[in-house]
């Protein structure tokens, strides 16, 4: 399944949907047709058990095969904006440094001082969340916007304690975030010491979506190609399985000692191949006009567009 949470209209609230072709199916609209209503958020949905997620599987194969009975939950997709698909986690935690190959460019770069020797996070705040088909302004002064590419694991159940061999079972899905990094502040970030990430926490830095797509879709999260475009120029293309810490390790570190929710998200690191790491950065950091694809091949793809300050 495709889950998403969409608004129709600027103003419009949000609210869970899954997708049924090329349309958006309202979960809890549809759900009131045969039965007790599903709830109106992804977060709620997920937080509800796998009982409400097979529900919105049958939801899907009745809508596809009698679209007349749920005409009124059913949306174009183009007349709906998709947000973040779970806007308003508990915790969205980045894991830094994870390829090998980007700890390189860090470290050329003066933008890592020592390889960690387990897995590290960072917050994303959801303040800085945006969705599919954004425009997210690069602030004034600011020359070296940069872009990455990762894969984000969504939780689907309540995770405390959690060992290797069952981490995966507590996975609902995955998705994509760009996670959009200013360098300029990165770099000075780095030479105070500071753990918060200014750099990566301005409004509109965090592109995520454009929806969850559930693990029955995905043969195996270790072996997906993560692309990044720029103005349909392919700027990177690397496979997953170059991660130093795969998910079950990620999510045993950080489920020890704190619980991890439904809705909670692990983005799991930048690939090698961004912009700081080539001797032309300055041509490729990104600048207002700039079309930014970031994908999983064959499966999804999220789009950003960078405008220039007071045009978002």
């Amino acid at each position: 399944m495709r889950l998403v949470t969409y608004s129709v209209g600027p103003a419009g609230p949000a609210r869970a949907g899954v997708r049924v072709g090329h349309r958006i199916l309202d979960i809890e609209a549809a759900s009131r047709v045969n039965g007790e209503p599903l709830p109106a958020s992804v977060k709620a949905l997920l937080a509800a058990g796998r009982g409400a997620m097979s529900r919105v599987q049958a939801l899907v194969k009745a809508a596809t095969t009698g679209a007349k009975s749920f005409s009124h939950a059913l949306h174009e997709e183009r007349a709906v904006r998709l947000l973040p698909p779970v806007p308003d986690a508990d915790k969205f935690l980045c894991v830094g440094k994870n390829y090998r190959q980007h700890l390189d460019e860090l470290v050329k770069s003066d933008l890592l001082k020592e390889i960690p020797q387990e897995p590290t996070a960072f917050v994303k705040l959801n303040s800085c969340l945006v969705g599919q088909d954004a425009k997210v302004a690069r602030p004034a002064g600011i020359v070296r916007l940069d872009y990455e590419p990762e894969l984000v694991f969504v939780i689907g159940r309540r995770a405390l304690g959690v060992k290797k061999v069952d981490a995966m079972d507590y996975v609902a899905g995955v998705t994509i975030l760009n996670d959009l990094t200013c360098r300029d502040l990165q770099k000075r970030e780095v030479a105070s010491g500071s753990r918060f990430w200014t750099a990566k926490n301005i409004p509109g830095f965090g592109p995520l979506g454009p929806e969850i797509v559930t693990m029955d879709e995905i043969a195996d999260p270790y072996d997906l190609w993560m692309t990044c475009s720029v103005n349909g120029q392919e700027r990177m293309r690397v496979n997953t399985r170059d991660q130093i810490w795969k998910l079950p390790d990620i999510l045993e570190h950080f489920s020890r000692y704190i619980p991890i929710e439904p809705g909670d998200l692990f983005s799991t690191g930048a690939p090698g191949g961004v912009a700081v790491g080539k001797p032309n950065a300055a041509e490729l950091f990104l600048k207002p006009g700039d079309v930014v694809e970031c994908s999983i091949e064959g499966i999804a793809t999220l789009r950003t567009t960078i405008v220039a300050p007071g045009e978002a």
